[in-house]
């Protein structure tokens, strides 16, 4: 069964810390590019990361400078290290890749308070 599987979510302050993860069901040795995404309510899900098999990365500039995405292709999983948050990065992140067809995972939800 083809699925992605977010982790890592929860409440921290503003200028706190969070490690999220994605595991994947397939492969990462097979996927190229894979991102994060994030959602919140009323909004639509934003791209905030890519990341390449490679190791290479970018970001959208609301996450430049604090993010930083990573992979281990090994364990299938990729990571998004979130330092200095703030309020406005509270949402439910996600990650994908174009060979998931459409299929999303449940997402894990942040929550920064002030």
């Amino acid at each position: 069964q083809v699925q992605l599987a977010e982790s890592g979510g929860g409440l921290v302050q503003a200028g706190g810390s969070l490690r999220l993860s994605c595991r994947s069901s397939l492969s990462l040795f097979r996927i190229n590019h894979m991102a994060w995404y994030r959602q919140t309510p009323g909004k639509q899900r934003e791209l905030i990361a890519n990341i390449w098999r490679d190791g290479s990365t970018n970001y959208t500039d609301p996450v430049k400078g604090r993010f930083t995405a990573s992979r281990d292709n090994a364990k299938n999983t990729i990571y998004l290290h979130m330092n200095s948050l703030k309020p406005e990065d509270t949402a439910d992140y996600y990650c994908n890749s174009k060979i998931y067809g459409g299929i999303w995972g449940q997402g894990t939800r942040v929550t920064v308070s002030s």
